[in-house]
């Protein structure tokens, strides 16, 4: 088995490093690059703008929060809840950490850098997300990249090169929603479940001497039976209870990390300096240091930065889109705002104060950007939040990456349930989500880090055929963008551009592009 593993583990890292290296990052920022020269920096000028249409209308009577009457629909605080609830996971925590450790302080900078190019990919992906989604058989709303994908490229030219395009259109559809169910078991599910697992040991159960059946803890056996039957309950009531029971949970775990995480900050309030010193100093690699210790190159920064970054807000990878297409609106720009709005507070703020806590811990020396010796990245928040509020603190982490990382697998059972019913229909979606939750098990047991990191190659696998989507399909996103600035920023008279699928609204609206 272990000779298997290794070898498993030489074919995933040769994959991840072409995904990702070769690749992915240089697909992701140049999309994200070309996105927001497209808009004009839309994410600058108009800051404004998107935070009053999103965090600023949760606080509105009949605003953002308030469903508008439409059936089989979620509102739009719920669609913008459930993926946070899908993007603020281990990778906010854990993930941070990781890079940090890989790749010195500088993979910070390069997370800021993915995010800010990233908000524009993501609102992209919201707006084709919302122009070109459907109504499935129950009359949910059903959208996501294999939806802008297949149905974007089948408008392409004339003749035998339409031809051409469509069928590499569902190609590139087909196999991003492969990818997005393969993902769905590993970073949605056993790759969150197993951080949940070995962090609540570690918080509440280090000292107890525990049973083994099959050499597996009798702990981790009862903790993934919780999360199995917690996970189905709310699974089988399908996106509205997903929607409603990450509308409670998001918003009050976000708001305690970072009151928690402002709090340990303060404490090493004199080491803001050097923090942020660190962070732009080792942007560009770390040298080796004397005594032997090996320095860290400017691609393992760049790519642990943009990787961890991506891994924790998803822009670019085409999956919060899934939910967001699901919300009640009709407007695709009102949606891609929340798209924004959606990477800015995941990474620039959620991961921010990670980096902080973990920067201040004195785990990390800020004057090399080298990590102390037998550094565990996994733990390594636990034990900054353990260093100022003792055991309570590392119980706060472990209660934060439950719920983080809890919420991550309702989300993601939702992607998943969207790409199976898009790849095999309505009915078999019941069947992906009773192997989903069993999915689960397999996470709380599992020993070897060979799954999390097979996660990591699927999301990049993921992100390829999305972003060819939304690079070619970057010229309506365009107008559809300006078509929004004119009417609604600038007040022109203009007719709006809302869909491209939806019979109904057809009939109903003016000025639907044909």
């Amino acid at each position: 088995m272990s000779e298997f593993l290794k070898r498993l583990s030489d074919i995933n890292s040769a994959v991840n490093d072409f995904v990702w290296v070769r690749v992915g990052l240089v697909l992701l920022i140049g999309t994200g690059v070309i996105m927001t020269v497209l808009t004009r920096f839309f994410q600058v000028r108009h800051f404004g703008h998107w935070m009053r249409e999103t965090v600023g209308t949760i606080f509105v009577r009949d605003g953002s929060r308030k469903k508008r009457g439409e059936k089989k629909a979620i509102s739009q605080f719920q669609a913008l809840c459930t993926a946070l609830a899908a993007t603020i996971g281990t990778g906010n925590i854990a993930g941070v950490s990781a890079a940090i450790v890989t790749g010195g302080p500088g993979a910070v900078f390069w997370m800021w850098v993915a995010a800010f190019f990233g908000m524009m990919t993501n609102f992209s992906e919201n707006v084709l997300g919302i122009f070109f989604r459907k109504r499935n058989v129950d009359g949910e709303w059903s959208g996501g990249a294999m939806y802008y994908i297949s149905s974007g490229f089948s408008q392409f030219g004339k003749g035998n090169f339409n031809k051409v395009m469509k069928t590499f259109g569902k190609i590139l559809a087909g196999l991003f929603a492969v990818f997005a169910v393969l993902a769905s078991f590993g970073i949605g599910n056993m790759g969150q479940v197993n951080k949940i697992t070995i962090n609540i040991k570690n918080a509440f159960f280090s000292s107890v001497s525990a049973p083994e059946i099959g050499g597996v803890s009798l702990i981790s056996i009862i903790i993934g039976a919780v999360l199995m039957i917690l996970t189905a309950v709310i699974v089988i009531g399908g996106l509205d209870r997903i929607a409603s029971v990450a509308e409670r949970l998001v918003p009050i775990m976000a708001v305690l990390y970072i009151l928690g995480s402002l709090t340990v900050f303060a404490v090493h309030i004199d080491k803001v300096g050097d923090i942020f010193v660190s962070i732009f100093r080792f942007a560009f690699g770390v040298r080796a240091v004397a005594g032997g210790a090996v320095g860290i190159t400017v691609s393992t920064v760049i790519t642990q930065g943009c990787k961890r970054g991506v891994f924790s807000n998803e822009a670019g990878l085409g999956s919060s889109v899934m939910v967001h297409s699901s919300s009640d609106v009709k407007e695709p720009v009102t949606q891609g705002l929340w798209g924004i709005f959606e990477v800015f507070f995941d990474t620039m703020v959620v991961c921010t104060m990670t980096a902080i806590v973990v920067l201040s811990s004195g785990k990390i020396d800020l004057s090399t950007g080298l990590a102390v010796e037998n550094v565990n990245d996994a733990t390594l928040v636990a034990d900054a939040y353990a260093a100022v509020f003792g055991p309570v603190g590392r119980m706060f982490v472990a209660v934060a990456i439950l719920l983080f990382a809890f919420t991550t697998v309702l989300g993601w059972s939702q992607y998943g349930s969207k790409s199976i019913e898009y790849l095999f229909g309505v009915r078999a979606v019941k069947y992906y989500r009773i192997v989903f939750v069993l999915m689960i098990m397999s996470g709380a047991v599992m020993t070897s880090s060979i799954a999390w990191d097979i996660s990591d190659t699927f999301n990049g696998l993921m992100m390829i055929p999305n972003l060819i989507g939304v690079l070619a399909l970057s010229p309506l996103v365009y107008r559809i963008t300006r078509n929004y600035v004119n009417r609604v920023i600038k007040e022109k008279n203009e007719k709006p551009m809302l869909s491209y699928h939806d019979d109904i609204q057809r009939e109903h609206e003016e000025g639907i592009v044909k």
